[in-house]
């Protein structure tokens, strides 16, 4: 393949599902933060489109080493990324918006026995401006540390911006928190499953070899895109052909070119959203949206999950198809889970009632009391600061100056402070 592709990035933030009690303008927007890539065929050549990556090696030690420049070709710049279809249709999916909840407080939940592992974890954007480019690396792994969290989760979608996270996973690692990478890429502009393949080999590639990381996010939220109206997502018929399959080949790519470098890495099945595990079921089963089996495979190390405050509990969410629970299936596929993005609408009330919300008993709470039952492993908070207003909204623990701390800081620091995992 010669020509070079353009791709466009799904990126993290703001989660699934639409909030359709957004009516002024400090609700957030539920369309994806976006961004665009170029890859050159030729950076690839060779690899396979079949090639499958088994990703059940254990993970290698955060050493803060940091690798040379990718020479693949990758070029990232802002676009728009396919969002979730929030359309009112038969059977529809939209969760309800939630109103605030007198029942959601930290205090009727069992405090945990403490172990050794990391759990608790924030989103950052150091690779989309705002208030994360006038705020220095050290005042950022500060406030982490002031909060208790040890993972902090930034999107990547060239060299350049794998290279500059990769510069500064080193100064966190010697502070204590591990930074890993989501890497971003969609498929509008791949015109088949080869095509994709490549393209993602090429991220994959570019950002492992700019550091080797403990733990590697393959895209964010893809499987929205694919989904035929505003459906569930439980079912394959669910989601268009075409579009899953160069899907599919987006994330086999990626693994292959993280696979290429890095053979130690964990593998984190880019967070999905609301009632759509039937895009990784299909994953996992070789199937495909007509239901027909024995089609490339992909393997996972880590299922990564994202809930939202309209979304409602985890455990009985409800769609169009009837109630579900949620951790239940993701349980299924065997692997330990993330909460890699959770967070409460800007629009669901005031500051306090969000910060409320955050640590209540259908969020933080819910989720330290279910993590022995369904194999939690990490919770991440979306996120640690506010968007400027041409984002998706305020959703931080700090203001978008970086500094002035919201009610949700404190809350989410003390619930960490007081529920060691």
């Amino acid at each position: 393949m010669a020509a070079a592709l353009s791709l466009v990035l799904a990126a993290c933030g703001g989660g699934g599902g639409s909030d359709s009690a957004s009516t002024n303008a400090a609700s957030a927007s539920d369309t994806a933060r976006s961004g665009s890539a170029s890859a050159s065929a030729s950076s690839v050549a060779g690899v396979p489109a079949t090639d499958t990556a088994s990703t059940t090696t254990p993970a290698a030690a955060d050493t803060g080493t940091s690798k040379s420049t990718a020479s693949t070709a990758v070029v990232g710049n802002a676009a728009n990324a396919p969002s979730t279809n929030t359309g009112a249709t038969s059977g529809a999916s939209t969760p309800a918006a939630s109103a605030p909840d007198a029942a959601s407080s930290v205090t009727s939940t069992p405090i945990p026995p403490q172990t050794a592992r990391l759990f608790y974890g924030v989103n950052g954007h150091n690779n989309e401006g705002g208030a994360y480019d006038i705020s220095s690396t050290a005042l950022q792994l500060a406030q982490l540390q002031d909060l208790g969290a040890k993972f902090y989760r930034n999107e990547v979608y060239s060299p350049g911006t794998a290279n500059k996270l990769a510069g500064i996973a080193q100064i966190m690692a010697a502070g204590g928190v591990t930074i890993y990478p989501v890497m971003l890429m969609g498929i509008d502009l791949v015109n088949n499953e080869d095509e994709a393949y490549n393209a993602g080999f090429a991220l994959g590639q570019a950002t492992a070899n700019s550091r080797r990381y403990p733990y590697y996010e393959v895209t964010n939220e893809l499987g929205s895109g694919a989904l035929v109206g505003n459906v569930d997502g439980v079912y394959p018929q669910q989601y268009d052909m075409a579009k899953f399959r160069m899907m599919r080949g987006v994330i086999r790519g990626m693994i292959a070119g993280i696979r290429s470098v890095d053979t130690s890495g964990k593998i984190v099945m880019g967070g999905e959203t609301w009632l759509h595990y039937g895009f990784n079921k299909m994953l996992a089963q070789g199937m495909e949206p007509d239901g027909s089996i024995g089609h490339p495979k992909v393997d996972w190390d880590i299922t990564a999950w994202h809930w939202y405050s309209e979304m409602g509990d985890i455990t009985n969410a409800c769609g169009g198809t009837g109630c579900h629970n949620v951790l239940a299936e993701l349980k299924k596929f065997g692997k330990p889970i993330w909460i890699n993005e959770f967070g409460v609408r800007p629009n669901f009330g005031t500051d306090q009632q969000i910060a409320d919300y955050l640590v209540g008993n259908r969020m933080m709470a819910q989720f330290v009391a279910l993590a022995s039952t369904y194999d939690i492993e990490s919770i991440q908070s979306y996120e640690l600061y506010d968007d400027p207003p041409t984002g998706e909204g305020p959703f931080g623990l700090l203001k978008n100056d970086g500094v002035t701390q919201k009610p949700a800081y404190s809350a989410y620091k003390n619930f960490v402070a007081t529920h060691p995992m």
